[in-house]
C-alpha cells in the first residue's frame, strides 16, 4: 500500500486548500521528507487527515461524528463551514481515492459527515454507503484501523513508555500497540467454559444425592407389591356386585319410562281422532262439492277466463282512443314550432323538407363563416412567422397595428444606413462571405497573440533560470572548502579519539587494581599495606573522570564535525544535480525559443513585431467589425419581415369585415348554437308522433276485431255448458265458479284429511305395542325397590372407592421408587458422558484459563514480545551497532535489558538509558511493530512522529542514513515529523507549516 496523494480543506489550523502529491517533484527526487514547524503548527494535522480520509478516525479523538465535532471543536477550521480530506493511495488492487466531508447548511447547521471511495481507473464511485467506506479501504489496503497507525503513522511515545514499563505494564501495553488482547479473552472464554460445564456436572452429582435419599428399602419395596396385589383381588366382587344393581335400577327406571310413554300414546291418540273431526265438519262439504263438479272444471274455468279477456279488450280499446286524441294534439303543437323554427308558412306534408332545407341553408352559411376564420387565423400565423425577428405583435385594432408596423419600418431604414456608415469597406452585397473573413482574420490574430505571449514566457523562464544558476554558484564555490576543512577535524577528532579509547584500554587492563583503589576508604587501612591513608586512590579518580569528559568532549566533537561534512557532501550533491539540471532546462528553453520565433515569423509575418503589438486592442477591433456586420444582418431581417407584413394586415382587414357580415345574416336567421341539433330534434319529434299516429289507428282496429272475436266464443260456450251445470244443483255458470276450489287448495285438503286417517291407525298400532313390551319387562322385575336398590349400591360403590385408592396409594409408591431409578440409572449415563466432553475443557482451563484471562494473555504477549524484539534487534543494526535489546533474566529488574556490545555485552536496564539512546531503540521498536503488522501487506509509506530532539548530531545523521538506506531499499515514502532545525539542512525535501497571527496555519512544500 502506497500513499500518492493527500488532498484536504479547512481541517484544524490548517484554513483553506492545501495538497501534498507525493508522485510529483520534490518528492520524485527524494521520497525522505520532513514535516517541520513549531508546536501547534498542524504536523499532526496531516496525520489526522489520512487516517480520517480512509476510516473517518483519527488517534487522538477515535471515531468522527457531527456531534463529536460540535462537542469538542475538533477537525473544522473555527469560523468555516464545510472540510474535507481526501487520499489517493495504491494497493495490489488498483487505484482509488477515498475522501471524507463535512459542511453546514443555509442555516448553518453542521449536516452529518459524507465518504464515497472511487475506482480511478474507471473514474466513478464505488455503490457504497458511506458507513461501509471504512470497511471497503481496509479490504482494499489490507490492514484494519488499529493496524494502519501501527504500521503506517508510528507515534515514538508509546514506545518510549513500553521500554520502561515493568513486566505487568509491558503486558498491557503490548496487548495496547500490538491489538492482540483476543488473547485474554480467549483465556477468560476458556475459564467461563469450564465453569459453566463442570457447573452442570456438579449440579447432576448433587442430583443423585437427593434421589438416593428418597429411594425405598427392599423390604417396604416387597410389603407395598404384596399389598398391591391383595386389595385388586379384593375389587373384583364388589365391581360384580355393582354392575348387577346398576341393571335392576334401570330396569325400573325403564318400566316407569315405558309407562310414561303409553299415557303420552294414549292422549295423542284422543287428539288425533278430535282433529280429524273437526276436518270432517269445516272442510268436508266443500270438499264433496269440489269433487262433483270436477269433471266439468276445464270448461269453467275457460269461461272464466274468456269472461276476463272480454273485459280487459274493452278497457285496452278505450285507452287506445285516449292516446289517439293525444297524438293529434301534440302534431299540431310541433308543426307550429317548425313554421317558427323555419321563420315561414308550409304544408304539414312538406314540414319535413322544408326543415331540411332550411338547416342545409344556416349550415353552408357558417361554414362561409369558419372559412373567413381559418384564413384570418392563416394570415395571423404568417406574419408572426414573418416577423419573428421584429419586436411586434398585432393587437386588437388593425389599423393601430398597421400604422406602428409603419413606424417601425422608417426606424429600421434609419439603423440600416447607420451601420451601413460604420462597415464602409465592407462588401454588404455579400455579408456571409465577409463575415467568414473577419472571422478567420480574428482566429489568427488570437493565434499569433498566443504564440507571441508563449514567446514572453519562455523568455522569462530562461531569466528565472538564469537567475536561480547564479544564486548556486556562491554555494558551489564555497561548499568543497567547507568539506575539506570538516574532512580535516573529522581526521583529527578521529586519530585523538583512538588514542583515548587505547588510553581507556590500559585502564581496564589495570580494573583489578582500579577495583581496589575504588574501594579504599579514608581512615581504613589499605588490605595490601596497611596504611589509613590513600592519596593515589584520589588521585586515580580524578586522573579516571578526565579522560571520561575528554573522550565525551572528542566524541562530541567528532560527532558535530561529522554531521557537518555528511550535510556539506550532501549539499553539494544536490546543488551539482540542480546545477546539472538548470542547465539541461536553460538549453532546452532556448532551442524551444529558437524555433518558436521561427515558427512565428513564418505563420504570422505579416504582423510589424510579435512583442509590440496590442494583441488585445487588435482582436477587439476586429470582433467589433463582426458584432457591426451581425447587426446589420438581423435590421435586414427586420426590414424584410415589416415589407411582408404589410400587405398581411390590408388582407386581415378586409377578411375580418367580411366575416362580421357573415356573422349579421347568420345572428337573424339562426340565433342557436347548434343547427343540426336543433334541426335534428324537431325532425325527430315530427316523424315519431307520425308514426305514432299510424301504430294507435292500427291498434285500434285489432283490438275491435279480438272484442267481437272473444265475445262469440264465450256466448257458445255458455250455451253447452249451462244444462249440465244444472243438471248439478247448480243455476248458473257463476255459481259454478264459486262452488269449484282452487286445484291446489283442493289438493292440500285431500293430503291434509290422508294425513289425519294414517296418524290415528300409526298411533292405534304404537299403543298396542308399547303395552306388550311393558308386560315383558314387568317379569323380569325384582322384589325390592329402587330406593332400597341405590342404597345397597352407594354402600358397595365406597367400598370399593375405599380399596380402588388404597391401590392408588401403593401404585404410586411403586411407581416413585421406581421413576427414582430410572432417573439414576439416566443421570449416571449423562455423567460419564459428560466427563467425557468436560475433559478437554478441565485440561485448556489447566493450561491456559483464568478468571482476568491473564495466564494464556501473558504466554501469547511473551511470544509477541519475543518476534518483536527479533525483528527490532534488525532494525536497531542498522541505526546503531552497540545496542541490542533482549527480555529480562531472572534476577534482574523486569524492564527490558539493553546489551551493551562496546561494553563486552554487559547488560543495563533501559531506564539508564539516555534520551536519545531511548529514541533509538524505540523507533527500531517502532519500525519492526509495522513489520509486524504489515507481514501479509506491503507498506510503502511511512509517517514517523517526532522524537529526534532528543540525539546528538552523530546519531542523528547515523538514524537519517538509516531511514535514507530503507528508503533506497524498499522506495518507501518516509515522513519524519519534528521541529528540529538541523532536520532542515539534511533534509532537502521539506513540508513546512508556519502560524499566523490570527491561530490559522499555512503550508509550503520546498525541495
Amino acid at each position: 500500500m502506497k500513499i500518492l496523494k493527500i488532498e484536504f480543506k479547512n481541517i484544524n489550523s490548517l484554513k483553506g486548500s492545501h495538497s501534498i502529491d507525493f508522485t510529483a517533484a520534490p518528492f520524485t527526487v527524494s521520497s525522505l521528507f520532513a514535516i517541520t514547524g513549531p508546536t501547534g503548527s498542524g504536523k499532526s494535522t496531516i496525520l489526522d487527515v489520512i487516517s480520517l480520509a480512509l476510516f473517518n478516525q483519527v488517534p487522538r479523538l477515535g471515531k468522527i461524528t457531527k456531534n463529536e465535532i460540535l462537542s469538542k471543536g475538533a477537525i473544522l477550521t473555527r469560523n468555516q463551514k464545510e472540510a474535507s480530506a481526501k487520499v489517493t493511495y495504491q494497493s495490489q488492487h488498483g487505484t482509488f481515492a477515498s475522501q471524507w466531508s463535512i459542511s453546514t447548511n443555509r442555516n448553518d447547521k453542521l449536516r452529518d459527515y459524507e465518504m464515497e471511495l472511487v475506482d480511478l481507473s474507471t473514474e466513478k464511485p464505488l455503490d457504497l454507503k458511506k458507513s461501509d467506506v471504512p470497511a471497503r479501504n481496509e479490504e482494499l489496503i489490507g490492514l484494519n484501523y488499529d493496524q494502519f497507525i501501527k504500521s503506517v503513522l508510528l507515534a515514538q511515545g508509546e514506545f518510549a513508555q513500553f521500554l520502561r514499563a515493568r513486566k505487568d505494564e509491558r503486558g498491557e501495553l503490548l496487548e495496547k500497540i500490538t491489538g492482540t488482547g483476543i488473547y485474554r479473552q480467549v483465556g477468560i472464554k476458556a475459564f467461563q467454559k469450564f465453569k459453566e460445564v463442570n457447573a452442570e456436572l456438579l449440579d447432576r452429582q448433587r442430583e443423585i444425592e437427593l434421589i438416593q435419599r428418597d429411594l425405598l428399602p427392599e423390604d417396604d419395596l416387597k410389603k407395598l407389591t404384596n399389598d398391591l396385589r391383595e386389595n385388586q383381588g379384593n375389587c373384583d366382587p364388589l365391581e360384580k356386585a355393582i354392575r348387577e344393581l346398576d341393571q335392576n335400577l334401570q330396569l325400573k327406571k325403564t318400566i316407569t319410562e315405558q309407562e310414561e310413554q303409553i299415557n303420552r300414546t294414549r292422549r295423542q291418540k284422543e287428539t288425533a281422532e278430535t282433529a280429524l273431526a273437526n276436518f270432517e265438519a269445516e272442510h268436508g262439504q266443500p270438499l264433496k262439492q269440489h269433487e262433483r263438479l270436477q269433471v266439468f272444471a276445464a270448461d269453467i274455468r275457460t269461461w272464466s277466463s274468456l269472461k276476463n279477456t272480454c273485459t280487459d279488450l274493452g278497457e285496452e280499446l278505450q285507452e287506445n282512443r285516449k292516446k289517439a286524441e293525444t297524438n293529434q294534439l301534440g302534431l299540431k303543437d310541433c308543426f307550429e314550432k317548425i313554421q317558427q323554427f323555419i321563420q315561414e308558412k308550409c304544408k304539414e306534408e312538406d314540414a319535413a323538407k322544408a326543415l331540411q332545407h332550411f338547416s342545409e341553408n344556416i349550415r353552408n352559411l357558417q361554414q362561409e363563416k369558419n372559412e373567413k376564420g381559418s384564413r384570418y387565423r392563416e394570415l395571423t400565423e404568417k406574419f408572426q412567422i414573418r416577423s419573428a425577428e421584429l419586436p411586434f405583435q398585432i393587437n386588437g385594432n388593425l389599423q393601430e397595428s398597421f400604422e406602428k408596423l409603419q413606424e417601425l419600418d422608417l426606424a429600421t431604414q434609419k439603423k440600416i444606413s447607420h451601420i451601413e456608415e460604420e462597415l464602409e469597406g465592407i462588401d454588404l452585397k455579400s455579408p456571409e462571405k465577409e463575415k467568414h473573413r473577419l472571422q478567420k482574420d480574428l482566429e489568427n490574430t488570437r493565434k499569433a497573440g498566443r504564440q507571441a505571449e508563449k514567446l514572453q514566457h519562455i523568455s522569462k523562464e530562461i531569466d528565472r533560470i538564469t537567475s536561480e544558476e547564479e544564486k548556486l554558484k556562491p554555494k558551489l564555490k564555497e561548499l568543497p572548502e567547507k568539506i575539506e576543512k570538516a574532512e580535516a577535524q573529522v581526521t583529527i577528532f578521529r586519530e585523538r579519539q583512538e588514542k583515548l579509547d587505547l588510553k581507556r584500554q590500559n585502564q581496564i587492563l589495570k580494573a583489578s587494581l582500579e577495583e581496589h583503589r575504588t574501594n579504599l576508604r579514608a581512615g581504613e587501612p589499605c588490605p595490601l599495606c596497611g596504611s589509613p591513608e590513600h592519596p593515589y586512590a584520589e588521585e586515580h579518580r580524578e586522573q579516571e573522570d578526565e579522560l571520561t569528559e575528554a573522550i565525551r568532549q572528542t566524541e562530541k566533537e567528532l560527532a558535530e564535525w561529522s554531521s557537518q561534512l555528511s550535510g556539506h557532501r550532501t549539499g553539494l550533491k544536490l546543488y551539482e544535480e540542480r546545477t546539472l539540471e538548470f542547465a539541461a532546462s536553460k538549453k532546452r528553453l532556448q532551442e524551444e525559443l529558437k524555433s518558436s520565433k521561427q515558427l512565428f515569423r513564418e505563420e504570422f509575418g505579416h504582423f510589424t513585431s510579435g512583442e509590440q503589438t496590442d494583441w488585445e486592442k487588435l482582436c477587439s477591433g476586429q470582433q467589433e467589425q463582426i458584432d457591426s456586420l451581425d447587426r446589420y444582418e438581423k435590421e435586414s431581417r427586420k426590414l424584410t419581415a415589416i415589407h411582408d407584413g404589410l400587405p398581411i394586415i390590408e388582407e386581415l382587414k378586409k377578411v375580418l369585415l367580411e366575416g362580421k357580415t357573415l356573422k349579421e345574416k347568420l345572428d337573424s336567421l339562426y340565433p342557436g348554437n347548434n343547427i343540426n341539433t336543433d334541426t335534428h330534434e324537431l325532425q325527430t319529434r315530427w316523424t315519431k308522433l307520425g308514426q305514432d299516429k299510424k301504430a294507435l289507428a292500427q291498434l285500434g282496429k285489432d283490438l275491435e276485431l279480438k272484442v267481437t272475436n272473444r265475445t262469440g266464443e264465450l256466448s257458445k260456450l255458455e250455451e253447452g255448458l249451462l244444462p249440465w251445470l244444472r243438471d248439478e244443483g247448480c243455476e248458473s255458470i257463476m255459481e259454478a265458479v264459486k262452488m269449484l276450489l282452487p286445484e291446489t287448495e283442493a289438493a292440500g285438503l285431500r293430503k291434509r284429511r290422508e294425513q289425519l286417517l294414517a296418524e290415528t291407525a300409526n298411533l292405534n298400532a304404537s299403543l298396542t305395542t308399547l303395552t306388550s313390551q311393558l308386560e315383558t319387562w314387568k317379569r323380569k322385575d325384582v322384589e325390592k325397590t329402587a330406593e332400597e336398590l341405590s342404597t345397597d349400591l352407594l354402600g358397595k360403590k365406597k367400598e370399593l372407592e375405599v380399596l380402588r385408592s388404597r391401590c392408588e396409594e401403593l401404585r404410586r409408591s411403586l411407581n416413585n421408587d421406581q421413576d427414582r431409578r430410572q432417573r439414576l440409572e439416566q443421570i449416571g449415563s449423562q455423567i460419564a458422558e459428560k466427563e467425557k466432553h468436560i475433559k478437554r475443557w478441565r485440561l485448556l482451563n489447566e493450561l491456559i484459563g483464568d478468571a482476568t484471562g491473564k495466564k494464556f494473555n501473558d504466554f501469547a504477549q511473551d511470544l509477541s514480545l519475543t518476534q518483536l524484539l527479533y525483528l527490532a534487534n534488525i532494525r536497531l543494526g542498522d541505526l546503531s551497532d552497540r545496542y541490542q535489546i533482549d527480555k529480562p533474566s531472572s534476577g534482574e529488574d523486569d524492564s527490558l535489558v539493553a546489551i551493551d556490545e562496546h561494553m563486552g555485552g554487559q547488560r543495563r536496564s533501559v531506564r539508564t538509558l539516555s534520551g536519545g539512546e531511548t529514541f533509538i531503540l524505540s523507533l527500531s521498536m517502532a519500525l519492526a511493530l509495522s513489520d509486524l503488522a504489515s507481514k501479509n501487506v506491503e507498506i510503502n509509506s511511512l509517517f514517523i512522529d517526532e522524537g529526534f530532539g532528543t540525539l546528538d548530531p552523530e546519531t542523528l545523521d547515523q538514524t537519517l542514513d538509516t531511514l535514507e538506506k530503507l528508503q533506497a531499499e524498499s522506495s518507501k515514502t518516509i515522513g519524519i515529523i519534528s521541529h528540529v532545525d538541523s532536520l532542515k539542512e539534511r533534509i532537502a525535501t521539506q513540508v513546512k507549516l508556519t502560524r499566523n497571527g490570527q491561530g490559522y496555519s499555512s503550508l509550503e512544500i520546498g525541495g
